[in-house]
């Protein structure tokens, strides 16, 4: 039995250590007596209530103390949401890393850089790799998405096939050339799958995804007829989408200029492993793109997402040192908003059409199309899969929820299907599945180089700063003599303009000066009691004259 749940020798565990109720943090888990096996290492990009906060990733305690008998993290692709946290895993436990040549790249330049390339087992694999274990052996199917090197992973357990697709369409007819291999997948499938563990980012969506060939054809028909520059903004990990824009470009006989860091890397890596047909000749650097005619031009960059501080955000507001707008420019948003962007994609958007540009972006232009399969898809994968259990993955509560009413309806009952949070176990054998239990699976948050010592209390102080301000308390008191020798002053910033509030300023520190003598008059006071009847009584004084809290902070020089 385990130490921490209620898995018995017999039952292979599944459970997610994030991933469940969000999207991104994918990091799941299969465990079988003495072996887990780990698959992805994923991030997540903070909400705008998490002020200041950079990334979220999970909490791997769970792993840490069961480090011993972890074989493998296995990377189904090379999104950030599924490698994006690897340096913070692999700080956390250090085992073999497994993954496609692409995601291999990718996760080498982050080990670089963050010093753990050369103490990590990296091995590249395909969907031909085996890996065998005492008790559990991963095999590997290819799947499309919007990234080369895409695969679901299989893991047979003495209990039986567990299946976890990783992101998911079927689009037969991908740009990157490698088609989802539907024959290993209901191949697997008639040999019986105890459990699948599906993609439902799309679970809402009652469609089956547009192929990239369908977005190729557009954008070709918009390169037609652009007279001017072209601007294309796209995700750097969107190796698909990058390969249609550089390949029309080079047909329309536009030379590429390449803006972004992650957007280099992209071209670089996908050049070097014979996904990008890009020509040395046909790549040019910021400084010669001034001197061509803007017709023979398409300029390639990042921030399609309205990030302040990507190539396409400084071109708009004219702070790019080497690009600025001109009149007959043509920008291209080939993505769409993440849920939390729509607001700074449209500021961009504004900035760029202000500027004098033509912005071409939505889905009325059929110039993005989704990398994750729709309801029809996931009824496809379940078909083929045919799993007696169901565990939707990667997905907001309510994807998960509608994923597994789309298993009912491909005949998984619904006591089959369960709908889990990050921690929760669940414990199956041959015949049986039931929820064994749950570890911490709470959400960590980096700041800067903090990992995990940003709390609640501190956000919520960064909260009650970014609304109401700050007022400072500024004290000198002699306790034994139980006198106030200087002060009270009080300094406020973003709360009130000082010069205009003078009246209300000077009633509150009469306030705070009766409230020290009244709280030193305690025979039990100290700094503590002092500061906490400041806080208390002035906040309440605030809170009448102008309906807002700011944060208070006492500052007393104690004699």
């Amino acid at each position: 039995m385990d130490k921490q749940l209620d898995i018995r020798p017999d039952e292979t565990a599944i459970y997610a250590v994030g991933g469940l109720g969000e999207i991104g943090k994918n990091t799941y888990g299969i465990q079988f007596g003495d072996e887990i096996i780990v698959i992805d290492a994923g991030i997540k990009f903070p909400e705008d209530e998490l002020l200041g906060i950079d990334y979220v990733i999970p909490d791997y305690s769970y792993l840490k103390e069961n480090v011993e008998k972890i074989k493998a993290l296995v990377i189904t692709h090379g999104h950030e949401d599924h490698i994006g946290a690897i340096h913070y895993f692999l700080n956390a436990v250090n085992v073999p890393v497994y993954a496609g040549p692409l995601a291999l790249a990718l996760i080498k330049g982050k080990l670089e850089e963050h010093g753990l390339l050369n103490s990590t087992e990296l091995h590249e694999i395909n969907e031909d790799s085996i890996l065998q274990f005492d008790n559990m052996k991963v095999e590997f199917f290819r799947t499309t998405h919007s990234i080369p090197d895409t695969f679901g992973v299989a893991i047979t357990t003495p209990s039986g096939v567990i299946v976890e697709t990783g992101d998911f369409k079927f689009d037969l007819t991908p740009t990157t050339k490698q088609p989802p291999n539907l024959q290993k997948m209901a191949r697997i499938g008639s040999e019986g799958v105890l459990a699948l563990m599906s993609d439902s980012t799309n679970a809402e969506r009652p469609e089956f995804t547009k192929s990239e060939q369908f977005v190729a054809r557009s954008i070709k028909k918009i390169f037609k007829n652009v007279n001017g520059r072209i601007i294309f903004a796209t995700f750097a990990s969107n190796l698909s989408r990058v390969k249609v824009a550089a390949e029309v470009a080079i047909a329309e006989g536009r030379k590429i200029a390449v803006f972004g860091r992650s957007m280099e890397t992209a071209i670089n890596n996908g050049r070097e492993l014979g996904y990008l047909d890009i020509p040395d000749s046909a790549l040019v650097d910021a400084y010669e793109i001034n001197h061509l005619p803007a017709e023979e031009v398409m300029i390639l960059c990042t921030g399609s997402q309205g990030e302040p501080m990507a190539a396409l955000a400084r071109i708009a507001n004219g702070t790019h040192r080497q690009v600025s707008i001109q009149p007959n420019d043509t920008v291209i948003f080939s993505s769409s908003p993440i849920p939390g962007n729509t607001q700074s994609v449209n500021r961009v958007i504004n900035e760029l059409e202000e500027a004098g540009a033509t912005v071409i972006h939505g889905k009325i232009n059929n110039i993005h199309t989704s990398g994750h399969g729709g309801q029809e898809e996931q009824k496809l994968m379940l078909s083929l899969m045919k799993p007696k259990y169901f565990m939707p993955i990667h997905g907001e509560y309510r994807m998960l929820k509608v994923h597994a009413g789309l298993a009912e309806e491909i005949g998984v009952p619904a006591e089959n299907s369960f709908v889990l949070e990050n921690g929760d176990v669940l414990a199956l054998t041959s015949d049986s599945a039931r929820v064994a239990g749950h570890f911490s699976a709470e959400d960590v948050y980096v700041d800067g180089n903090g990992i995990g010592d940003i709390g609640n209390v501190v956000l919520r102080d960064r909260q009650m700063l970014s609304q109401d301000g700050l007022v400072v308390v500024v004290a000198t008191i002699n306790l034994a003599n139980k006198e106030i020798t200087a002060g009270p002053d009080l300094l406020s910033r973003g709360f009130v303009y000082m010069r205009e509030s003078g009246e209300m300023i000077n009633e509150g520190r009469r306030r705070v000066f009766a409230t020290i003598r009244r709280a030193m008059e305690n025979p039990n006071a100290n700094e503590n009691s002092i500061r906490n009847a400041v806080i208390e009584d002035l906040q309440s004084f605030l809170y009448e004259k102008t309906e807002r809290k700011p944060m208070i902070l006492p500052m007393f020089i104690m004699i």
